[in-house]
């Protein structure tokens, strides 16, 4: 006869809490995969935040991801007591992961091997819902179903910890449920290939194989990144359009003119940048010509449109961000579609494409197309998500956002002249939903291109090489 719900809850209490009395240190096998997913968390976590973890356990990986305020629930107490006396500065309570009672929310939630151990996985994600902003991250982790007879081997002969009979869950699984739940999945990864910690090796099996085609389907664990499904709202955030311009001033009056209204305000940022033409005067004189118009004009002091774009975003006092250059081979009248993409919770972060419409004869040389589709091919694997044009000026998100991408713009280093990669990079790395959106691509009415193809393309490698580094294979 089957358990019930309390039987099965007891039963795992009973459980743990002579794991914890029996098995003060991690086994052979176990200390090494932990060990590796301490290591994974921490990428995918930056320190600082609301943590919450749910199976904490004897808190070691909550305590590793320097939360500013960290708590831990379990229903074990003897792991909790445990726990609280290794970090007494994190919280840690006694609780069922399917009732929690919490009038607080977080900015990540983590549930690490917990719903391989679970009565109803379903009841217990759709029990988080109310611990979720639209921008938490729920980050879980779950045994492979394809080491289940090898796992089990090891916790007989006392090399890992012994498991009761699990929830063998695999991806597709775990998907269908985090969507039944409200959560919608960012991105999904197989990790940990050789969990023995044998030097070397073991980084190159857990670094760099696990990441390939066909060791990746011998990975231990999948961890699943996902967000709240979003939901409707009827908020109109303000709008800051950030408008590079260098060499332009054929293009500023059509700017003023074109440059539709969105959301509860829109602010105007031009940035002129050491031009060689009159664009600074004609920014002047097209904001004294349009004073209907919200905007402001700021003279870049540093180089490169990355630079100016920064200075932009500084001085904008808008919810949400736009950048649009200033030769207008993006339609300024196709803003207000990476406005709703964005404010309707489709993505995060709303990136245009020219790649999908037919352009007009001029507006791309055929060896920039070539190389366009390589790097966004490069950067869909490296990145987890897809990304069909890497270089396309006009990017939105939110200021918030934003900003949590600057906070942490140390991790990449200075390395971006033009932005593109410092924005798309920063976004996956903090797990920001990102969405391509089609635009036709305009060939140019005035100037000529700042972009030179082979110095910036070989710059673009360099690029390519930095994502590897710091976000595929860590």
């Amino acid at each position: 006869m089957p358990f019930s719900q309390s039987d099965y809850t007891q039963n795992r209490i009973a459980h743990w809490n002579h794991i914890a009395h029996t098995r003060p240190a991690q086994t052979f096998f176990s200390r090494e995969y932990h060990r590796r997913l301490r290591e994974i968390y921490r990428h995918l976590v930056a320190p600082g935040l609301h943590v919450l973890e749910l199976g904490c356990g004897r808190g070691d990986l909550l305590a590793a991801l320097a939360p500013a305020r960290g708590v831990g629930i379990d229903f074990s107490p003897a792991m909790l007591q445990i726990a609280r006396q290794k970090y007494p500065h994190l919280v840690f309570l006694e609780a069922d992961a399917h009732h929690i009672e919490l009038n607080e929310t977080f900015d990540v939630i983590i549930l690490s091997d917990l719903l391989n151990d679970v009565y109803d996985v379903q009841a217990l994600l759709e029990n988080i819902r109310p611990l979720c902003r639209p921008d938490t991250r729920l980050i879980l982790n779950t045994y492979s179903r394809l080491h289940q007879p090898l796992l089990s081997l090891a916790g007989a002969l006392g090399l890992a910890t012994p498991l009761l009979p699990q929830n063998w869950l695999a991806p597709e699984d775990t998907e269908n449920l985090l969507r039944l739940a409200g959560f919608e999945v960012i991105h999904h990864l197989r990790e940990i290939l050789l969990p023995l910690p044998i030097p070397l090796l073991r980084d190159i099996c857990n670094k760099v194989l696990v990441k390939l085609w066909p060791f990746d389907a011998l990975a231990w664990t999948n961890i699943h990144i996902a967000r709240p499904i979003p939901s409707a709202t009827t908020i109109e955030p303000s709008v800051s359009v950030i408008i590079p311009a260098r060499n332009e001033a054929g293009n500023i009056e059509s700017a003023f003119r074109r440059i539709p209204n969105m959301g509860r305000h829109t602010e105007l940022i031009f940035v002129e940048g050491h031009s060689h033409d009159n664009t600074y005067t004609a920014i002047e004189q097209a904001i004294a010509a349009h004073p209907e118009r919200d905007a402001k004009l700021f003279k870049q002091t540093g180089t490169g449109k990355a630079d100016a774009v920064r200075l932009g975003f500084e001085k904008a006092s808008g919810e949400v961000l736009m950048i649009l250059d200033a030769d207008l081979t993006v339609r300024p009248e196709d803003l207000p579609r990476f406005y709703q993409a964005l404010v309707s919770g489709k993505g995060e972060f709303i990136n245009g494409v020219r790649l999908v419409y037919p352009m007009e004869d001029e507006a791309m040389r055929f060896l920039n197309l070539i190389g366009n589709k390589f790097f966004s091919l490069a950067f869909s694997w490296l990145l987890g998500q897809p990304i069909k044009d890497t270089l396309c000026g006009t990017k939105v998100l939110y200021k918030r956002d934003y900003q949590r991408i600057a906070a942490n713009r140390a991790y990449f280093g200075e390395f971006d002249p033009f932005g593109d990669y410092d924005l798309i990079f920063g976004a996956a790395k903090q797990n920001r939903k990102i969405i391509d959106l089609p635009i036709r691509y305009q060939e140019r009415t005035y100037g000529q291109t700042n972009i030179h193809r082979w110095r910036h393309g070989l710059l673009l490698l360099r690029m390519v090489f930095i994502a590897a580094l710091r976000l595929k294979f860590i």
